[in-house]
């Protein structure tokens, strides 16, 4: 059999030939719609398989100005799925049957969002299968299952991912392409699932996925917020929330599970009986399931993530209603489903309020009933009680919880076992210790989660006396191994002493775990070192670390088709579920085709989000210059104002020396304040502010712009990542406690400058750290200067010209000429009360910025160092953390093996 390649078209009117010998790359592909990939038909008429060239309007992939050899078009056709013309008209059928049936529309009056729907019921139809099976599967194997409780799971759109993973992306293309639509403008009628706030809430959809992967039997539980995360705005240079109403025109990948709906219990008091303690005169609220499918990547396995809604129950408030009443009644109902209405927008920050402890509890309660029915029932269909020996729960249930705010899990446990399973203290304490484990996410101090008793005592009484008792016990047990040492016994104790008592979450969550862990080498070094010194030296084999990792199908393969394609024709495409083998990329290091190939996908990923940025945000930037990033939630210890300055100090240098060749640069910073966090407000404020000088400055011209991008989330950041040369990771030395955001742009081709904290310090080790930019203050440096002297800002000031100049510069008014104390607040902060030391690392900073400078100007230098980067991201994938928390925590196997698909026959 022979391939014959297809006929030469002509691209819109540009010129650029597909297949033939020219193409004008730059005007073909970003022509307003821009051509990105080649999609191939493949037609097996006659002896020859023909692969016939479709234009299509998708995302760049790759742009060849030759014939695609057999080796391209195989792998093109490999990593993207196979477009046989059976799978395009089987997927145009459905597509019109959703359209017909489930939308009830035709073609005459069908709107976008119609055809996005009709799509994305489509590509779901080939879940359901798969997911039923799972299911069945691991009903018949009856495996440990792993509960990944979360109160964020940040999943942004599922259309695309979806089609990735179950190899239908080149299928879908050719068929919505066939119809007459252009599948970039449907996926854009996806609304994300904004469900988190950042890092955590990211990490856990990234989790999700590697379980799938890795084949686990593993189920997120969350809360389905009717709010996720607030829309930003920003408007005359401050950031205002709108509502993020991300169901409002319905949600096709959640299927509800009213059949499971739950009671969750708040308020009342307790009594102790004969019979053992009762919680009575309490509230009930329901939880209502809604089921999303998480595929796994090609392996047939569909896991589940269930999200609870809050429901209130028929008769809630209707004991005693008359006719006024009744009415009353009905709207009060509303109350109690507040539960489930909005997330809270805090990011490291402890915010104690009574509907947040609901939530914490709702999601708990809810998770513990079905996790205890699914271990109760043994095959698939039945609802016969087949399982009643607790001491098998740690055999069968892993709980893993994401940070503390689902510690309730452990007094809720304890709860069930000791109430209603009737096992003793000693047994119930036993079982759950063994099944639960906490991974702690952050050492800020106020972002420690610590519960006011009172409040406590009213929501949740039965809960407060399981807390004392618990702590009772643990107290008794360290008295015993340190005797005499009363000051340990307060550090250590869950219940923290003074005017208002306080429940420590933290000290709940590592009592009743058997695995505490940390997300990034030097983080859990920090934990045991300072946080948690305590517990360390009580219980040190409880103590682990599991650096943070990033899925390869979201942050490659579906956000940078063209990168992924360029690295499968070197190595093949099997680093996609095994990350590692991006290290055979250092054979090509040196390859001077490889380099060209790195850095042209690079140049039409800017030349993409260059576009994007002036259809969406009328800006106009130079594809040119240098594509600086520093995109994370706005909080000082990540360091914006640090960011403020360099941009401050390179404008004025440019303004000095304006005949001198400056490397071009445009800085763009994105990312959420939490509403109440003034300062993270007036750090954006200052960041537009400095954008409204720079960028009309025409002595400066296009050699410097500073942006700021507008509601920053996970699908912004997935057009702005590929396109990004310069990744900022600059906290403070042991503030961050991983980050991931530094893993995506180092897998998609950024260099990093950054600090030695969180996950870059292992980002060194697998690159080289002289393949980063790393400067500034180390951990010990830190703490030497907080045992010493202290850290005085003034001496700084005093002593650095150019920092004096940028400081002068914000507290005159020269970035806010009509107001020039508008920043009065962050200069005092900078000057006088800065935790976070951000004039201790300017100096080196500058001088890192300009050897980053220097390398810019010399592009091959600049993309080997790339090439090391993306060839030592292969432990920052998240299956290589999953895999690590399976056997080391969970005490189960990961496996790459694939289930049967639905059509085929379970073994």
């Amino acid at each position: 059999m022979s391939l014959l390649f297809g006929s030469v078209i002509d691209v819109q009117g540009t010129g650029a030939t597909v297949g033939g010998c020219d193409a004008k790359a730059e005007k073909c592909l970003f022509f307003q719609r821009a051509v990105s990939f080649f999609r191939f038909h493949i037609n097996t008429k006659g002896e020859d398989l023909h692969l016939s060239c479709f234009i299509a309007t998708r995302k760049p992939s790759s742009i060849m100005s030759k014939p695609l050899s057999d080796h391209e078009r195989k792998k093109q056709i490999s990593v993207r799925g196979l477009a046989g013309p059976e799978n395009v008209a089987e997927l145009k059928v459905a597509f019109n049957r959703h359209l017909h049936f489930t939308l009830v529309k035709d073609r005459n009056v069908a709107t976008k969002r119609d055809y996005y729907f009709a799509l994305a019921n489509t590509v779901r139809d080939h879940l359901v299968g798969r997911w039923i099976r799972t299911q069945q599967y691991y009903y018949e194997k009856d495996p440990k299952r792993v509960y990944y409780i979360s109160l964020e799971f940040y999943m942004g759109r599922t259309l695309q991912n979806t089609m990735v993973n179950l190899a239908l992306e080149n299928a879908c293309d050719e068929a919505i392409y066939q119809l007459g639509l252009d599948m970039e403008e449907l996926e854009d009628m996806e609304e994300d699932a904004g469900l988190g706030n950042g890092g955590l809430g990211r990490l856990a959809a990234c989790f999700l996925d590697s379980m799938a992967s890795l084949g686990l039997a593993a189920y997120g539980y969350g809360i389905r917020y009717e709010f996720g995360i607030f829309n930003q705005k920003i408007v005359n240079g401050w950031q205002v929330e709108e509502a993020d109403d991300w169901l409002r025109f319905g949600n096709p990948w959640e299927k509800a599970r009213p059949e499971y709906m739950r009671p969750v219990k708040f308020y009342g008091r307790t009594e102790h009986t004969p019979d053992g303690v009762k919680w009575v005169d309490a509230q009930v609220v329901l939880a209502l399931p809604y089921d999303t499918p998480i595929p796994g990547y090609r392996n047939n396995i569909v896991n589940t993530m269930r999200l609870w809604s809050a429901k209130a129950p028929c008769d809630f408030n209707l004991k005693d209603f008359n006719v006024g009443g009744y009415i009353q009644a009905v709207l009060d109902r509303n109350l109690c489903e507040n539960i489930s209405r909005v997330l809270y927008p805090n990011d490291n920050f402890f915010e104690g309020k009574e509907l947040r402890l609901k939530q914490e509890y709702f999601v708990v309660a809810a998770t513990l009933q079905d996790i205890i029915r699914r271990f109760k029932v043994s095959k698939f269909g039945s609802r016969e009680i087949a399982r009643t020996d607790f001491s098998e729960l740690p055999n069968k249930v892993a709980i893993q919880l994401n940070d503390t705010h689902p510690a309730m899990a452990i007094p809720e446990l304890m709860r069930v076992l000791l109430d209603e399973e009737k096992l003793d203290w000693d047994k119930a304490w036993d079982v759950c210790t063994r099944t639960c484990a906490y991974t702690n996410h952050t050492v800020l101090p106020e972002a420690l989660e610590r519960w006011p008793l009172d409040l406590f005592h009213h929501l949740l009484p039965r809960h407060l006396e399981i807390i004392f008792e618990i702590n009772r016990r643990f107290l008794e047990f360290v008295a015993f191994k340190f005797p005499g040492d009363n000051d340990r016994l307060s550090r250590m104790s869950l219940i923290e002493e003074g005017p208002c008592k306080k429940v420590n979450m933290a000290h709940l969550c590592i009592v009743g775990s058997h695995a505490v862990n940390g997300v990034a080498r030097i983080h859990s070094e920090i934990l045991i070192a300072t946080l948690f010194k305590d517990f360390y030296e009580l219980e040190p084999h409880k103590f682990q670390n599991k650096t943070n990792g990033i899925t390869p199908r979201r942050w490659l393969v579906m956000c940078n088709p063209g990168l992924a394609e360029v690295i499968a024709e070197r190595i093949g495409e099997d680093f996609v579920r095994d990350l590692d083998q991006l290290k055979n990329l250092l054979k090509f290091v040196n390859d001077d085709a490889f380099i060209r190939d790195i850095a042209k996908i690079k140049q039409e990923n800017k030349l993409k989000f260059a576009v994007h940025l002036e259809e969406h945000y009328k800006v106009k930037i130079n594809p040119q210059s240098m594509f600086d990033f520093q995109v994370k939630r706005i909080h000082e210890y990540k360091r914006q104002l640090l960011n403020c300055l360099h941009m401050i100090t390179y404008y004025n240098n440019i303004k000095k020396e304006p005949n001198k060749h400056w490397t071009p640069r445009t800085i763009m910073v994105g990312g959420k304040a939490a509403p109440g966090y003034h300062t993270a407000k007036m750090i954006i404020r200052l960041i537009t502010a400095i954008g409204d000088v720079v960028n009309n400055d025409p002595i400066v011209g296009d050699r410097l712009k500073v942006i700021f991008l507008e509601n920053y989330r996970v699908t912004l950041a997935e057009k702005a990542i590929p396109s990004a040369d310069l990744s900022e990771q600059i906290s403070t030395a042991g503030t961050e406690a991983s980050g991931t955001g530094n893993m995506k742009f180092m897998l998609n081709g950024a260099l990093t400058i950054g600090t030695m904290d969180g996950a870059n310090v292992e980002m060194a080790e697998e690159a080289g750290e002289e393949n980063l930019f790393i400067f500034g203050m180390r951990v010990e440096d830190v703490d030497a200067m907080d045992a010493g002297k202290g850290y005085h800002a003034i001496e700084y000031y005093n002593r650095i010209p150019q920092l004096k100049q940028a400081m002068d510069q914000i507290a005159g008014g020269f970035f806010s000429p009509k107001q020039p104390d508008l920043f009065k607040e962050l200069v005092d902060l900078l000057m006088h009360h800065d935790r976070f030391k951000v004039f201790a690392d300017y100096e080196d900073y500058m001088k890192s910025q300009e050897k980053v400078n220097e390398l810019y100007k010399n592009p091959k230098e600049w993309t080997k160092m790339v090439i090391h980067n993306i060839a030592g991201c292969g432990k920052f994938s998240s299956d290589r953390t999953i895999s690590q928390y399976a056997r080391e925590i969970w005490g189960v196997e990961p496996s790459l093996e694939k289930i049967p698909a639905p059509d085929e026959q379970l073994k």
